[in-house]
């Protein structure tokens, strides 16, 4: 260990209270209304400082090589996270690391006050490992929102995709919205298993709530149709205003032997009446 390690390190241990008293005080005074509690943010420091102290004590240098830094990358990454789970900004959850560097800077004066040389090279190193640190910090952040915006869009998806059972045999999902290749994705695999859950043989897809309807659209819905027809389900396709009849015609979109009504209450109609022959066929056979 060179003398730079032996110096930093020696000073962490040495103003290990002064140090962690000022970054808690200088957190508290930057995490603004999402600021958590004096004893937590105290904790997550101390926990933090032990960790950088073990890795200071193995090297000291920008490359941040090595398992211990792999450990304070780690913990990082799981602060960063979980701040931005809990709705934290960028510049809250940075100020975590960013803030260590003033109670740092004055131990360091402290302690090479008559060394000014020695004194800016510590700080010069210092400050670049707590800057990349924060990098650190920033990337796992966005890898945290990343995380919750996809989890929050597949949320929305499942909500805008509800498979309804209107009858005995009968389900039908309500479409609002775009028709895009993700969500039809989503629209065939509900419609799948309500078709499974619930025994269905008539699948209505109805949608009075899709603004407009292009070929990729359309191409879409007949994925959903010929997907329901494998599982032993005829589909219904409601919501057929004037607009998109005429869009459908012009586009030279065949939706083949697909049944299509203009509500849901004339596809509810259809439907039933097939389930009414369905069930008297059975008997007959029965009979």
């Amino acid at each position: 260990m060179g003398q730079q390690d032996a110096g930093m390190a020696s000073i962490l241990k040495s103003h290990e209270s002064a140090i962690l008293g000022e970054w808690v005080k200088q957190q508290m005074a930057d995490a603004g209304p999402r600021g958590q509690s004096h004893s937590e943010t105290e904790a997550q420091s101390r926990s933090f400082l032990s960790t950088f102290t073990s890795a200071v004590q193995t090297s000291y240098d920008e490359q941040l090589d090595g398992e211990k830094w792999d450990d304070v990358r780690s913990a990082l990454g799981t602060l960063s996270k979980n701040r931005a789970v809990a709705g934290y900004s960028p510049s809250q959850t940075a100020t975590f690391v960013f803030s260590l560097k003033k109670p740092l800077f004055e131990a360091l004066r402290r302690t090479f006050s008559d060394d000014a040389k020695r004194l800016n090279e510590e700080t010069w190193l210092a400050s670049n490992v707590i800057d990349k640190l924060g990098l650190v910090t920033v990337e796992a952040y966005q890898k945290g929102r990343e995380q919750v915006i996809n989890r929050q869009q597949q949320e929305l998806l499942d909500l805008s995709t509800p498979v309804i059972k209107l009858w005995d045999g009968i389900v039908a999902v309500p479409l609002i919205g775009t028709l895009d290749s993700e969500r039809t994705q989503v629209v065939m695999e509900s419609l799948l298993d309500a078709i499974v859950e619930n025994e269905a043989t008539v699948a209505i897809i109805d949608i009075t709530g899709v603004p407009t309807v292009d070929t990729l659209v359309a191409q879409h819905l007949l994925k959903a149709v010929a997907a329901a027809r494998l599982m032993g389900a005829e589909c219904i396709i409601s919501g057929i205003r004037p607009q998109i009849a005429q869009t459908i015609v012009h586009l030279g979109v065949d939706l083949g032997d697909v049944v299509t009504k203009a509500t849901l209450a004339d596809a509810l109609r259809i439907a039933l009446s097939r389930r009414e022959l369905a069930v008297m066929a059975l008997v007959r056979r029965a009979a």
